[in-house]
């Protein structure tokens, strides 16, 4: 009976907790369009008029250093919200990768939350409904559960280039965001907090950017990373890429996983007329391709686990030699909260790119850190822009908690339904 009465005041607790919790979330909603009016307004004194409207002692309210997937959405995301932004980006022009192409129908829905639904537009992107999953010459197929979205929700599959220059020039249309090609060579700290960042420009001139804050999202690659979270690195394999042409998929408009030995292979269009083709090869070293070894381990092992349908056009693609790697990184979220500076995107965390969840959780990250910052109209606030920060790290896993929360209130009644039996 104890029992009983202690779970009851759990699941009570809970749900009120729940309920405060969106009372909160109301009311703050109301004065978010406020802030978020004016803030435009200060934004624009200070571009026709260079008043006195400055949210900041600096030229800009945040430095975004890496404009990919996550630098792109983040700068038009926090533009829109009136916030001056400066982007340094090391290269400017189209990227050409083999990862980041299959975007899932959660991170589309988050495209649209954030107003850049149009960035799959025009680039000949594919929808995705759902995988298909080969094994022993069998295969089936798992659809997405879309039943009660619109039906324009879909997952979207492209050309990653394409996709992130949309969204940079998306970013560049909004007056108060400066995107700029350089390279930052360091973060720009003065007792414990960082200030801004060290960069060369497209010259090599050394200059100096100061803002007071800094979001580092330049990728898994990134030389800042170290400076502010646990620098382990897990490389369990690599990635190699090919790209088939003119080739229908067994089944259209979903990811193929081919369940292979030693480890799956991956299938998905990324235009109207070419297919990608990731393998995944184990260990941190690969068969060479400039003599050769690769193109005899893809005949060899590889092609005869294909389906029948895509064997020809892979064979081909394997003669064709633009042949391309790319190790598959595990980085855990483990970030030193550091004032007056985030870590986000790849830069941050990484999962197996198996999974295609890396931009969903970077587009779900932008949507946690622009609600976070509506508040803050003065980002010169170091300590309440700290307690704000540290937040962003327990709120990004929102989704999760929540779930957890809800498989706890399940099992609780089932545990009283039980007792009650008993």
């Amino acid at each position: 009976m104890a029992d009983q009465y202690l779970l009851g005041w759990i699941l009570a607790s809970v749900l009120g907790l729940v309920a405060l919790y969106r009372t909160l979330v109301k009311r703050n909603d109301d004065r978010r369009s406020a802030l978020v009016e004016k803030r435009s307004e200060c934004v624009k004194s200070v571009m026709v008029s260079n008043g006195e409207c400055r949210s900041t002692d600096g030229d800009v309210d945040v430095i975004i250093v890496g404009a990919g997937v996550a630098g792109a959405a983040l700068a038009h995301t926090l533009g829109k919200d009136g916030r001056r932004v400066h982007v340094i980006e090391r290269d400017l022009q189209e990227p050409d990768r083999i990862v980041g192409e299959l975007l899932q129908p959660g991170g589309y829905l988050k495209l649209i939350e954030l107003g850049l639904e149009d960035c799959v537009e025009e680039i000949d992107a594919q929808r995705v409904f759902g995988y298909a999953l080969f094994k022993d010459g069998k295969n089936t197929k798992l659809s997405y559960p879309l039943e009660k979205f619109h039906s324009d929700v879909s997952g979207r599959s492209f050309h990653n280039g394409r996709f992130i220059q949309r969204m940079r020039e998306k970013a560049a249309t909004l007056p108060n965001v400066q995107l700029e090609q350089g390279t930052v060579t360091s973060l720009l700290e003065e007792k414990g907090t960082i200030k801004g960042v060290q960069y060369k420009d497209k010259t090599g001139q050394e200059m100096t950017a100061y803002a007071p804050l800094t979001i580092v999202c330049d990728g898994c690659f990134s030389n800042l990373r170290r400076s502010l979270c646990d620098p382990k690195v897990d490389v369990p394999s690599c990635f190699v890429g090919l790209i088939l042409e003119n080739c229908d998929l067994p089944h259209a408009n979903h990811g193929h996983v081919i369940l292979a030995d030693p480890s799956p292979i991956l299938f998905y269009q990324i235009s109207s007329t070419e297919v990608r083709c990731l393998v995944d090869v184990p260990g941190q070293k690969v068969p060479s391709i400039s003599n050769g070894e690769m193109a005899k381990y893809l005949k060899a092992v590889v092609a005869p686990q294909i389906p029948p349908q895509l064997y020809d056009a892979f064979i081909a693609a394997v003669d064709k030699g633009t042949i391309r790697t790319m190790p598959n990184r595990s980085m855990p979220a483990a970030p030193y909260p550091t004032p007056g500076a985030l870590l986000m995107g790849d830069a941050f965390n990484m999962r197996h790119p198996l999974t295609g969840g890396g931009m969903t959780v970077a587009l779900s990250d932008i949507v946690v850190l622009q609600n976070l910052l509506r508040p803050l109209t003065n980002l010169n606030d170091a300590s309440t822009l700290s307690k704000y920060l540290e937040s962003f790290y327990t709120l990004r896993k929102g989704p999760f908690t929540r779930s957890f929360l809800l498989h706890l209130i399940k099992r609780g009644r089932k545990c009283v339904r039980l007792a009650s039996i008993t």
